[in-house]
């Protein structure tokens, strides 16, 4: 499998929080042809199995992306918008969208308004005078509110980037793009689960609506109830967990819901250095993932989160390219050490 292929297929894939199952199809389909059996829960989630017995290890990847959802459809046909997960409007800008209506795709543009005036009732003087938010921006669409009705647009109905924004850059030792966070950790995650073989014991899950609070590993581990889940993340450049851009994955040391134990810090490290990976360690004053909201729930005991070092998180996301493998690498013997 090669991971930047993988990358440049799955990032094409909208997946917003609750409508991942375009996605979801596609993953589906790359577990199966790894050679696995794949199960898809209420929740959305999809489950890899070795056995059927209780397992003590379950690997997550989330498949959802922040996005926006449709507040309001107005006479004119534009759209108001929110944020739908930690999207916010100067991360993304101005440019083509794509609205997930009920009949198909529609697509429109994202906008904030003309900067040509001072008049205090324009969205760009509001601008310039408060913070930017989602309450300035609209969604043309070129249709009237009746038209969109028809296709299907309505409160609640998703809006992702557009097709034509979610290519991957390549710049020499680096990759960037929309939507790294989280599938290049879907890509170590088949890595790892092609590598690892059969292994009893262990759940391989890609999740649903993480970024909404993690409710996908929430929902699964409530029934599975593990000793340990393993969350494969990003890790965010950032000045108070410094870190550097490199292929050395991120372990999470705390986040805004829980912190693992140090022994199980020490595991890692200790498994690092034996399979000559570098690591880099990272305590965060915001942020969470299915295994850190899982554990504050009493749904696992031992939360462990590694992460792909990340540049731009929530926005045009840079990666090295050799991220991906390493990950994978740190996850395989992790899993084999713990089970």
């Amino acid at each position: 499998m090669d991971a930047l292929d993988l990358l440049k297929n799955l990032t094409a894939i909208p997946a917003p929080p609750g409508q991942e199952s375009e996605l979801a199809d596609e993953i589906k389909r790359l577990v199966k042809e790894i050679g696995h059996g794949v199960e898809r829960d209420a929740k959305g989630n999809l489950i890899v199995r070795f056995d059927r017995s209780k397992p003590k290890v379950v690997v997550t990847a989330h498949m959802d992306e922040i996005a926006l959802l449709v507040r309001r459809v107005e006479p004119n046909g534009t759209l108001a918008v929110t944020s739908l997960g930690g999207l916010y409007p100067w991360k993304l800008g101005e440019g083509p969208v794509d609205i997930l209506a009920t009949a198909g795709v529609v697509p429109g543009v994202i906008g904030f308004g003309s900067i040509h005036t001072n008049d205090p009732s324009s969205r760009a003087q509001r601008a310039r005078e408060l913070p930017l938010d989602w309450t300035s921006a609209s969604v043309f669409t070129g249709l009237t509110a009746t038209e969109l009705s028809a296709r299907g647009v309505r409160p609640g109905t998703r809006v992702v980037v557009a097709k034509s924004r979610r290519s991957i850059l390549e710049l020499g030792d680096y990759v960037a793009g929309y939507f790294l966070d989280d599938r290049a950790d879907i890509v170590s995650w088949l890595l790892a689960l092609d590598r690892l073989g059969s292994k009893n014991g262990v759940v391989f899950a890609a999740t649903s609506a993480e970024e909404v609070g993690g409710e996908g590993a929430q929902y699964l581990l409530h029934e599975l109830h593990p000793e340990v889940c393993i969350a494969l993340e990003l890790g965010p450049i950032v000045p108070d967990a410094p870190s550097d851009l490199t292929s050395a994955p991120s372990i999470w040391v705390n986040d805004s819901y829980s912190a693992p134990a140090p022994a199980d810090l020490e595991l890692i490290a200790e498994i690092a250095r034996e399979i000559g990976v570098p690591i880099q360690f990272q305590a965060f004053s915001r942020g969470g993932s299915d295994a850190s909201c899982a554990a504050s729930k009493g749904l696992c005991a031992r939360p462990f989160t590694l992460g792909l070092p990340m540049e731009n998180s929530h926005g045009f996301e840079i990666m090295h390219s050799e991220a991906m493998e390493q990950l994978a690498r740190l996850t395989v013997a992790l899993v084999d050490r713990l089970v």
